[in-house]
Formats: structure tokens, sequence, C-alpha cells
């Protein structure tokens, strides 16, 4: 294996010139990806585990098959722009703000509570002798560190669980970009650390400012114009939308504009995010992130420097360190503003790593004479420990967050409101509505308009609050509980229930699925008709083999109003139902609209 290792090493080193070289590392990066990214599916580990493990086998601590890995960082941080324009794509800011204080407040308190909390952490472990280094700013920077999360990790994460638009995840990306915006005002007050200069921060807050609305004015008079020009021709309008992307990030990272070019990809996306053409933006950029970001992750494991002393030691405190002030400063926020255990927990799970932001601050802290580089190799070891053991955290997101929620519960921290002091012994709901999504969004509004009669016979069970608050001030019955556990239906009070519906397929079911829910509804309420929801023709029968009453399957029923417009469509009547939808939606007034 030695020899194999020399001779790969031997023959990058001698394949021609620099950009050959280039190639040939970034191709042993990529076969060393496969082959873990393999093996970590057959063992059903995170795949970014599999990545970062590919750079320490190939690494300086590895086989040294790349002993400089800067080029990979330079191709790798194209990963970090296309994953900030994409994140961008799909930010709905009347969306993310309809979310209000649950976004705002933990995304404008969460920085300077965690930066405030670290600090005298840090300084607590100085004075029992461990010390994070021997300069006058280690503990700020380390403060620092500890207070930003990895936008990379989490919404990767996040993506391909589809939870980016769960309140968890809006409440998530909210204060990831607050945290950018927080890291913006770090960068400009860095070099003067011992007489930060107020006037230059507001300088660099006024050319953001003036960046942001130049791209939304393109955005709005502009792109519109140019889009629908090349809308017929599908590559064209991918290479034109990464030009935007690249052309606002490199504006961004002028001199006289001094932001990051990360920044500007994020202002470019979100200038597109409007446009109707944005998920075929989406569907074409996400494989080549995809692929620059299995780098990035290869790069970081390259990064790892060997442990000496008692780095292991510091590290794994600030570690812990960094997942309480999390709590102190997201949890407790959040809970303080009624959002519950599931919403304020899975935020807190989800930003429980470090940034990258935080590497290239400690650097440059590094350069400029403010820390030594102990320090720099210590959040190193952080950010490697924290990355990989966040990827199981969000990975297990939901099992983790209920073991939490009745710790809390046992030590007294209640969850939003009793369940029992919700349901308050009340017969008079027929209807119970297990989980309340899209679908159960749409049978609600037709119940209001159509039927009204059946508003007071129905309750929801469902866990989350903004949700709750919505039906709560419509007059709608509504418990606030994990639809998965067994004694949150038992003090919901079902169990006089004469129809149990589940509108949510398994993909969007946390903790359970279609078939556990009418198995738990037959032995709570036995004489109950129950409805549930399957996406596939063969999953529609097993659940009517397991005793469901019927099984809702939103594709037939999509495919027969598909059938109905062709038919429409061919004989020439369309216009009518079109003009019908149109005045339908007009009427529709939906709690997730």
């Amino acid at each position: 294996m030695g020899s194999l290792a020399v001779a790969l090493s031997n023959l990058l080193v001698t394949s021609g010139d620099d950009g050959h070289a280039v190639i040939g590392n970034i191709a042993l990066c990529v076969v060393a990806a496969s082959v873990l990214g393999f093996v970590m599916k057959l063992t059903k580990q995170p795949l970014i585990l599999g990545y970062v493990l590919a750079g320490v086998v190939i690494g300086p601590i590895g086989l040294r098959l790349i002993t400089d890995n800067s080029d990979i960082a330079t191709i790798a941080e194209i990963g970090l722009i296309l994953l900030l324009f994409m994140i961008g794509l799909e930010i709905d800011l009347k969306k993310m703000l309809s979310a209000g204080a649950k976004v705002i407040v933990p995304g404008v308190l969460q920085f300077p509570l965690c930066l405030g909390a670290g600090y005298l952490a840090f300084h607590g472990m100085k004075a029992m002798g461990l010390s994070v280094g021997d300069s006058v700013y280690a503990e700020l920077y380390c403060a620092i560190a500890i207070s930003m999360s990895s936008t990379m990790i989490v919404v990767k994460l996040l993506f391909d669980k589809f939870e980016l638009d769960t309140l968890p995840g809006r409440i998530t990306i909210g204060i990831l970009v607050f945290q950018d915006i927080w890291a913006i005002m770090v960068l400009a007050v860095q070099p003067n650390f011992a007489d930060p200069q107020v006037g230059q921060i507001a300088l660099t807050f006024l050319r953001g400012a003036l960046l942001v609305g130049a791209a939304l004015l393109a955005s709005r008079y502009v792109l519109p114009i140019v889009y629908r020009t090349v809308a017929r021709v599908p590559e064209l309008l991918l290479v034109i939308s990464l030009g935007w992307c690249f052309l606002v990030a490199l504006v961004a990272a002028l001199p006289q504009v001094g932001l990051s070019m990360e920044m500007g990809a994020l202002i470019a996306g979100v200038s597109l995010a409007t446009f109707p053409y944005n998920v075929d933006v989406i569907a074409k950029v996400v494989s080549i992130r995809d692929f620059f970001i299995t780098l990035f992750f290869v790069a970081l494991g390259m990064t790892i420097p060997l442990p000496q002393g008692n780095v292991l030691v510091i590290a794994s405190l600030v570690a812990f360190i960094a997942i309480a002030v999390r709590f102190f400063g997201i949890f407790g926020v959040l809970y303080s503003l009624n959002s519950g255990h599931r919403a304020s927990l899975l935020a807190t799970i989800n930003l429980a790593q470090i940034s990258e932001f935080a590497l290239v601050i400690l650097t440059l802290g590094v350069s400029l004479g403010h820390i030594e580089s102990d320090t720099l190799t210590t959040i190193t070891w952080v950010f490697a420990l924290l990355a990989v053991a966040s990827t199981y955290g969000i990975t297990y997101s939901h099992p983790l967050q209920r073991g939490m929620s009745v710790a809390l519960n046992a030590v007294g921290i209640r969850d939003l409101a009793s369940v029992k002091e919700e349901s308050g012994g009340d017969n008079s709901h027929p209807i119970v509505m297990l989980g309340f999504f899209r679908i159960a969004s749409a049978f609600l509004d037709e119940v209001l308009r159509k039927h009204p009669h059946l508003k007071e016979s129905i309750k929801v069970v469902d866990f989350n609050p903004e949700v709750r608050e919505k039906l709560t001030s419509m007059g709608v019955a509504c418990v606030y509980g994990d639809v998965s556990n067994a004694d949150t239906l038992h003090h919901a009070n079902i169990h006089h229930a004469q129809l149990v519906l589940c509108t949510i397929p398994d993909a969007f079911l946390k903790g359970t699925n279609n078939k556990k829910l009418v198995d738990l509804v037959r032995k709570l309420c036995p004489h109950a008709k129950v409805l549930v929801t399957a996406e596939r023709t063969t999953h529609a029968r097993e659940l009517y083999d397991v005793g469901a009453d019927f099984v809702i399957q939103p594709s037939v029923l999509a495919g027969e109003s598909v059938a109905k417009a062709v038919e429409l469509g061919l004989s020439g009547d369309l216009d009518v139902l079109r003009s019908t939808a149109r005045e339908e939606l007009g009427l529709r007034n939906e709690v997730l609209a």
C-alpha cells in the first residue's frame, strides 16, 4: 500500500506543468471521494463524513498523496459561492419574514449572546489552566468562531431532507443569513480591534445596501427582459444565471464595495428568487454545485492537522462550549418567543457546528498578528469534530429532538402548552386531522368556504407553532403535539373521533408513517374511519390491507385534473376551465398559502 501511495504521489508531481498537477489533484480527490462515499452508502453513514475522510486519507496526515491542497481549496470555494447562490434562489424573503419575530429576533440576538457567553466561558477555561491561546485576542477570536454556523453543511443536509421550507428550516436559514451579516461586521472591524472605526463599518454597510438595491432594480427592470428572450434555450438560461451570480459576486468583492464574493452570490440569488425560472435554474445548478461541494469537504479533510499535546482535549472542550452557547443563544431565544420545543430544538440542532467563515476570520487573525497559529489549529479541529457530529445530529434530528424534549419536560422546561390543558376533555370534535400541511390547508379552506358548519367539528394535532397560531385565530381547534407520539394523541383526546384524517405523505412525516398511524388510531379509537395518504399505488394497497378506510392519492387526483384539462384543451373549452380556476384562486385563503 505504501509503495502504491508513493507511486501515485510521484505520478501527480511529475504529471507535467502546474495545470496538469491541478487536474491530477482534483482527479485524485474525486476518486477518493467516490470510494469513501460508496463505503458510507453501504454502511448507511452520512456522505459528508466519507468526503472528509477521503481528504484525511489522501492528505498530509494520511497517505500524503496531496500535501498542498491550495488548488483544491480554490476550486472548492466555487462550491461555496454556488451554494450561497442557490440559497438565495430559494429564499422567499416574504415567507421568511412571515415567520416574524421567530426569525428576526433570534437572528439579531443569537450572535451577540453566543459571543458573550463564549467569551466568558473561555476566560473561565483560562482560569482553570486550559487556554485556547496565549495572545490577548485568543478568547475573543474563539468566541467569534463558535458563534457562527456552517451554511455549507446545514443547507446541504436540510436540502437533502426536504426541510428547508419547514418552520425550523426557515428559522435556521434566517439565522444563517443574519450570521453572514454579523460576519461582515466582524471582517469590517477586525483590522482595528484595538480601535474600531465606526465610520468605516457604516461605509461598508452603505456599500452593501447599494449593491442590494442595484441587484433588486436590475432583477425588476432588466433581467426579466433577458430571461424572456432566452427562456426557450435552457443551456443559455443556465449560463446567464451563473453569469449573473458571478457578476454580482465580483462586484461585491471589489475594494470599493468591501463585501465577499459569497455574500455577492447570495444577493444575486435572492434577486432572482421571485423569477418563474428559478426552479429550472436550481435544477441545473445543483449537479454542478454538488461536484464543487464534494471538493470542499475533501479539502476540509486535508486541512485537519495532526494533534499535538493537549490540542484534542482543548478542542473537545471548545466544541462542548460551542454546543452549550448555541442552546443558550438559539433555544433560549426561540423558547422565550413561544416557539415550542420542536422548532426551538430543531433549529438549535441544525446550527450546532461552526462556520467556514470562522476559519477565514481566524486565518486573517493570524496574518494580522492578533492570534497564534496554535489557536487556528485548535479551531480547525473543533470545526472538523462538530462538522462530523452535526452531520449525524441533523440526519437524526427528529428522534434527538424528541429525547431532548422529554428531558426538558423532566427538569421543568415545559413545551409550548400542556396538551392536557388544550384538550380540556372536549369530546365535541368528531373530525381529527393528524398533522397540517399543504393538502390539509387546501381541505380546510374548502370547508370554511363551502361547508362552514363543519368548522366546529374539526380538531388539528400538529407541532408547528405558526400553524397553531393561525388556526387558533381562525377559531379552529388545534392541539400542539407530535402525531407520532401515542401519548400526545391520547392526551389530545381523540378517542371519540368519528373520522381521523392524515393528509401528509410519508416523505414529510417525521418519526412515523401512514401505516403506523393507521395502527395507532385503530388502538386509540377503533370505531373511527381512518383516511391516510399515499404517493404510490403499491403503498396505497398496503394501507388498505392494514385497515385504512380510504387512501388519498395526490398523484391520482392530479392525474384526473390533468386529464380533464387535456380533454377540454382538445375540445377548445380550456379557457372556461382557466377562468374558473383563476376565479377560485382569488377566493382561496389558505393557512399555508
